[in-house]
């Protein structure tokens, strides 16, 4: 069983004192940290918390007696990181009460409620707000998790904020929640390792690196990413012997908890570092690895009378959304927001930001809704508008509208920014293009399917990954490409290209463990290659841990539990996906993918309509013919079944009912012979 929160807020740190005899903790805060919670621009709360090391909790002017059963704590904690969002009386005693009979979890439920409300209720009425099912702590609970989540490469001062694990003092509680505080706590080292990661990318002070990456070390040792960044750090600020004493050091952690050794990616870093010491290797082929440099202004507020919050706290969230698209490299509003009295985008401080790409935009209320208009600007066509939409949304959950947007903006941003920047590889010289021109200029024949162009696109990959190995995103589109060869039939030798995609998309999560395109690629090579359905879908999950924004890992995702006989949260997921980003120009792979469950649950004619709008967008790609010719088989549409049948055997001639059967990934028998079955019934031949 696991259980996901979502994060938000911003907070103090300070130092806990904590007695022998007494559940309270003592507070001093630090003038430094003090000064952090300035910039951070931490609001005014009744209620802080303290989750990460040792609970604490206190108000604007008093230190706070917590509870002192520690389930209630618990209780706390838990509603804390879920606030402002509900959380269910069934997931509570499910984490705290997991070896109880249900009415006696409840029971130790109400028990707790009612400690934590006599703490709560002095402080502020309603602070705790328990319903039927649901429980609730109200938005204005400041907590150091939340804080945290906020942290950038450009705001990285929020990372002072980790000095301990999440919930120290509640190890043992239930074994439930063990579990998933190990979890929670692997999840926010991540997104650490991330924005360490990043500042490296946007040319933080070594020194800065070096403090923060010995910070995280202390904490969890085992993360490699880590160390990378403690050695690059090193070796940035000229010290070559503590680059090489960190190498070792993580040598010797390795060896010492039966890890192996260090990856092919640290050791490609630590051999240019000691070959070639007069150039970061990271500097050498940066431009290879970040891709698209991309900007999001703080959102204009279109009445005066408006504060804020809103158009900064939206823009946050879009660079928080944007920065998990590994090829992206982002620079936040904050920093942004000095250049916005500029005259025009073409100043000096426009330039020597050397952004390619920028996203602005405007915040209107009105009438209890709010409208939000984003745009993308291509800043080496002097601001030309590429894309834009429009949100109309209600007013009444600002937190939530935050963060739909935030979504919905960035997977549509995502293939909006793909196309175009392929376009614009497509149109450079062709004399000696970089490895991110290479990957760019295959896409188009990737999502077009033309088989010479598609060859050409193979080509182009394979260029790419030899030009620059250690780049992940060049193995994990080649890794795609051959996915993609297979399923057309276009193979010459399938058994090879399979081992072949197998091959690089676990290549590319070794180069890049937080990219979550990689993650879902791989999980699909797994899936409909190999059949191995259940390791597939863990990596879709990964994926969508990475990036809940991306929504091919949504499809491939409801695709892989669709295989597994689960057609209706395939289907869940695979609509997602399409509500996410509409009008992604793989919108025939998504249609084609969600054609599958519903032909597997008898809904032929709805099958054969998502079979013809797809087709409509991609008349090559077969799959979609070979779903749509099977729900005609089976509603007798005699006519159309000719024209289908034709068409997919002009694209893939040696295609029958022996090649339909091996080559299914569905695992259920009945789901292979009703798809058999279908082709049989429209006239492929055996």
């Amino acid at each position: 069983m696991s259980f996901t929160f979502g994060s938000r807020g911003v907070k103090i740190t300070h130092e806990a004192v904590i007695t022998p005899t007494e559940t309270v903790i003592n507070i001093r805060p630090e003038s430094h940290l003090a000064t952090i919670c300035e910039r951070l621009g931490t609001p005014r709360a009744p209620v802080r918390l303290k989750l990460l090391g040792h609970m604490a909790a206190w108000d604007s002017q008093h230190v706070l007696a917590l509870p002192r059963v520690r389930k209630t704590r618990a209780v706390l904690a838990l509603l804390a990181l879920a606030a402002p969002k509900a959380l269910s009386r069934e997931t509570l005693t499910a984490l705290l009460w997991s070896q109880r009979q249900r009415e006696q979890a409840r029971g130790s439920l109400r028990q707790a409620l009612h400690e934590l409300q006599s703490i709560l209720q002095p402080l502020e009425p309603s602070l705790l707000i328990a319903g039927r099912n649901e429980l609730t702590l109200r938005g204005e609970v400041w907590v150091d998790v939340h804080a945290l989540a906020q942290a950038t490469a450009e705001r990285p001062e929020a990372l002072e904020l980790l000095d301990g694990l999440l919930l120290d003092d509640l190890a043992g509680v239930d074994p439930a929640l063990d579990r998933w505080i190990q979890q929670e706590r692997r999840r926010i080292i991540t997104d650490v390792e991330m924005v360490v990661e990043n500042m490296l990318r946007s040319g933080a002070e070594a020194d800065e690196v070096i403090r923060i990456a010995d910070r995280l070390l202390a904490l969890d040792r085992t993360r490699e990413g880590i160390w990378r960044a403690l050695i690059e750090g090193h070796y940035r600020r000229g010290d070559l012997q503590s680059a090489t004493r960190a190498y070792e050091r993580l040598k010797t952690e390795l060896a010492d908890t039966n890890r192996g050794t260090p990856s092919e990616q640290t050791q490609t870093l630590f051999n240019a570092i000691t070959g070639k010491p007069t150039r970061p290797p990271v500097e050498a082929d940066r431009h290879e690895k970040r891709g698209t440099r991309l900007g999001v202004m703080p959102f204009r507020c279109l009445d005066p009378n408006q504060d804020q919050e809103l158009s900064l706290g939206l823009a946050e969230e879009i660079t928080t959304a944007l920065s998990r698209f590994r090829w992206m490299f982002l620079i936040s509003s904050t920093s942004l927001a000095v250049l916005a009295k500029e005259p025009g985008f073409d100043t000096p401080a426009w330039r020597e930001l050397g952004i390619d790409f920028l996203l602005d935009g405007s915040v209107q209320r009105g009438g209890g809704r709010v409208r939000v208009i984003v745009r993308l600007l291509d800043m080496q066509a002097s601001g030309e508008v590429v894309w834009a939409h429009r949100f109309d949304r209600p007013a009444d959950d600002i937190l939530t509208l935050q963060d739909e947007i935030a979504a919905e903006t960035a997977a549509k941003v995502d293939p909006e920014l793909l196309l175009h920047e392929s376009k614009r590889a497509i149109s450079r010289p062709a004399n000696d293009p970089t490895a991110y021109d290479l990957v760019l200029r295959a896409i188009p024949a990737i999502y077009q399917l033309k088989k010479q162009d598609f060859r050409a696109a193979g080509e182009a990959l394979a260029a790419a990954v030899i030009r620059a190995p250690s780049v992940a995103h060049a193995h994990s589109w080649w890794a795609y490409w051959h996915i993609l060869l297979v399923g057309q039939g276009w193979a010459e030798d399938a058994a090879t290209a399979m081992v072949r995609a197998n091959e690089l998309a676990e290549r590319a999560i070794a180069l890049d463990p937080f990219d979550a395109r990689a993650f879902t690629v791989a999980g699909h090579v797994r899936a409909f290659l190999h059949r191995r359905i259940g390791e597939a879908i863990e990596l879709h999950e990964r994926a969508l841990t990475l990036n809940p924004n991306l929504p091919l890992a949504w499809v491939f995702s409801g695709l892989a539990h669709s295989y597994a006989g689960d057609h209706a949260e395939g289907l869940r997921r695979i609509e997602h996906a399409r509500r996410l980003s509409p009008f992604d120009p793989h919108a025939f792979f998504f249609d084609m993918a969600l054609m599958i469950p519903n032909l597997m649950l008898g809904e032929y004619a709805k099958a054969v309509e998502i079979s013809r709008r797809a087709t409509l967008l991609n008349p090559d790609f077969t799959s979609t013919l070979k779903g749509h010719l099977s729900a005609l088989g089976h509603l007798g549409w005699t006519e159309e079944q000719r024209q289908v049948r034709e068409k997919l055997l002009s694209l893939e001639p040696g295609f029958c009912l022996r090649a339909a059967r091996e080559r299914s990934p569905l695992l259920r028998p009945e789901d292979v012979e009703r798809y058999v079955e279908g082709l049989r019934l429209a006239g492929l031949p055996e």
